[in-house]
């Protein structure tokens, strides 16, 4: 008997289920982060750099995420297939709400939308509860997008130019750890895991015997 018949190469499917789907989310979401948040602080500026972001976050931020999330599911991930799920739905949400308000199709307020960025905040502050477990980096990523939630929810509400700035800084703070995160695992899984460090996770408190 050969042995590829007493052993047999992994099918297509299961192969599909071997890759971590995780490096794209984190990709597709730091990089649309980064480009939003560049405008947040002031550093892009004009209508021709929202029509940038557009783009951006139905394709990579949005369909990219959803996509990660799907095989997230697939792989029995609950975590991440309920983060680059919803996120996935954030920047398609963030997308279609600018294409319809300049068909001026809805009607767009401040308060609306920094209520909308609020609600992803607290959604972003019990995701963050896990993510402490997970490693440090996703604990950083986490941390810093629900406090740019927060921030660029209330320079809405406010309105307050200062306030979202400080939104936009926390905003590529986060940006940087999703970014690096995603790094390190596709690092990882060529080079061997610990190559490039992400950092422990919070220690789970044990029961005592």
């Amino acid at each position: 008997m050969s042995q590829q018949m007493m052993f047999p190469s992994p099918s297509v499917h299961d192969k599909a289920l071997l890759a971590d789907p995780a490096p794209l989310g984190l990709a597709g979401f730091a990089f649309t982060t980064f480009l939003l948040s560049f405008i947040n602080v002031g550093w892009l500026t004009g209508a021709d750099a929202i029509g940038t972001v557009i783009p951006l976050a139905i394709f990579w931020g949005g369909l990219g995420q959803l996509l990660a999330g799907v095989f997230e599911m697939r792989k029995g991930n609950t975590f991440g297939f309920t983060a680059f799920s919803s996120y996935g739905a954030f920047w398609l949400f963030f997308a279609t709400l600018e294409i319809l308000g300049a068909l001026h199709v809805v009607v767009v307020t401040d308060v609306a939308v920094g209520t909308s960025l609020l609600l992803f905040g607290i959604f972003t502050f019990y995701m963050w509860i896990p993510a402490m477990f997970a490693n440090l980096g996703l604990n950083l990523t986490f941390l810093f997008l629900w406090l740019a939630f927060v921030f660029l929810g209330l320079g809405d509400i406010l309105p307050n130019g200062t306030v979202t700035q400080v939104g936009g800084v926390l905003g590529i703070l986060a940006a940087a750890a999703a970014a690096y995160t995603s790094f390190a695992i596709v690092t990882n899984s060529n080079l061997g895991p610990g190559t490039i460090p992400l950092g422990p996770g919070m220690r789970r408190r044990t029961k005592a015997a």
